[in-house]
């Protein structure tokens, strides 16, 4: 599927992303861990990890509904969602943990890093941004060695239902050889995933081992775990 076959509305995407380094700390990565190994970023909006990573001896590969547009577009309009994303978070403040960012100057300085550092790798590399839609992925059979999903399974658990969610770890699944691991597990009220447990169950009954890990990041409150996926 083309970019020009799909219609999208861009003003309904909202591109900002975060930057390598929470990646590092989000998924509980170590450098040795990245080196020599195929990567998905699934979904990866505007982050900088592919940007980043594959100069550290990565290949990583970003997906993202966003990438139909064209990435000058986007790069636009990063820029808007994050002033206006500021002013909000100005707002609801009390609803985060500021040890990471200390202001919301000090988070705004990371999106904007975040957002130049994929810019400039998408204007040199696009054939890495690839665009697609969960729940289907235009990748091989178990194509990656470790795939990330950060800030969409589980969040918008009010709008994706489950089946939709079973259908989403079924596809990363498919393309994923190694390993995966999904942060945060919290929706955006920040409750647990209430369909977690069953979520697991499923997981573990398709010949797969689970196990919730504590990590050194959180910025919503609440939101400091990840759930990683293991083949047997």
């Amino acid at each position: 599927m083309s970019r020009a076959e799909v219609k999208l509305d861009l003003s309904r995407i909202v591109f900002i992303g975060r930057t390598f380094e929470e990646y590092m700390l989000m998924f509980n990565l170590s450098k040795e861990e990245l080196k020599g190994r195929k990567v998905l970023d699934c979904p990866a909006g505007a982050c900088s990890f592919t940007a980043i990573a594959n100069q550290q001896g990565a290949d990583v590969t970003a997906t993202d509904i966003a990438y139909y547009h064209p990435f000058e577009q986007l790069a636009e309009k990063g820029f808007e969602d994050i002033e206006h994303a500021m002013l909000n978070m100005e707002k609801a403040q009390k609803n985060y943990k500021w040890d990471y960012f200390k202001s919301v100057e000090g988070l705004r300085n990371h999106r904007i890093q975040a957002l130049i550092d994929c810019a400039n790798d998408m204007t040199k590399s696009p054939n890495r941004y690839v665009p697609a839609v969960l729940p289907a992925l235009p990748f091989e059979d178990k194509e990656f060695d470790l795939t990330l999903s950060a800030h969409f399974l589980f969040m918008y658990a009010d709008r994706l239902d489950y089946d939709f969610h079973l259908q989403s770890i079924q596809e990363l699944m498919r393309v994923t050889k190694e390993e995966i691991r999904i942060f945060p597990l919290i929706d955006l009220s920040c409750n647990r995933y209430e369909h977690l447990d069953k979520f697991v169950d499923f997981i573990q009954s398709q010949g797969y081992i689970t196990e919730e890990i504590k990590v050194g990041y959180e910025f919503q409150k609440g939101a400091n775990s990840m759930l990683r996926i293991k083949k047997v």
